[in-house]
């Protein structure tokens, strides 16, 4: 549905659960869904300031948020309170769920980041995917995920990566 649909929703708020238990969850503003694709705006969402070593993530920065029913990821464009593109993290999880006003992923542990300029690609949390146990208790989630993480990855690296988000 689109966000401008009858329903009148104008905002949702996204659950990232990792096993089993909410991990974060905040108030987002919904700009789009389109019966797949859900996008929605919000800010940092954490307390501090977050340094990755390859980004910085603080207050007033702002992410724009996309979310699959069919894929087994999410991107998130990041830009700082000027709006200067910082780049694209992305998240391996299972395909997002809306109910009610809630936006729920399961966060599957395996990230990527691509820089802003596109020279920078990163694939991240391999370490903790793989002591997740995930291969073992959900192969077939274990497998799909991997396959989206190289998915992005190509796409980051040589691949159209912004018409994912057009």
């Amino acid at each position: 549905m689109p966000a401008n649909s009858s329903d009148g929703r104008s905002s949702l708020r996204v659950v990232l659960v990792k096993y089993g238990h909410t991990k974060i969850s905040y108030p987002a503003e919904l700009l789009r869904d389109d019966g797949n694709r859900v996008t929605v705006r919000a800010p940092w969402a954490g307390d501090d300031a977050r340094d990755f070593g390859f980004v910085r993530f603080e207050r007033g920065d702002v992410f724009t948020e996309h979310y699959w029913r069919d894929r087994w990821y999410s991107v998130k464009e990041v830009r700082d309170a000027e709006g200067v593109l910082k780049g694209w993290y992305c998240d391996i999880t299972r395909p997002a769920t809306v109910s009610g006003d809630e936006l729920i992923v399961e966060d599957l542990d395996l990230d990527l980041w691509r820089s802003a300029d596109g020279r920078t690609v990163l694939r991240l949390d391999e370490d903790e995917f793989a002591a997740s146990g995930l291969a073992t208790t959900d192969p077939e989630a274990a497998t799909a995920a991997e396959r989206a993480l190289d998915e992005l990855e190509h796409l980051a690296r040589e691949g159209d990566f912004e018409s994912l988000l057009a």
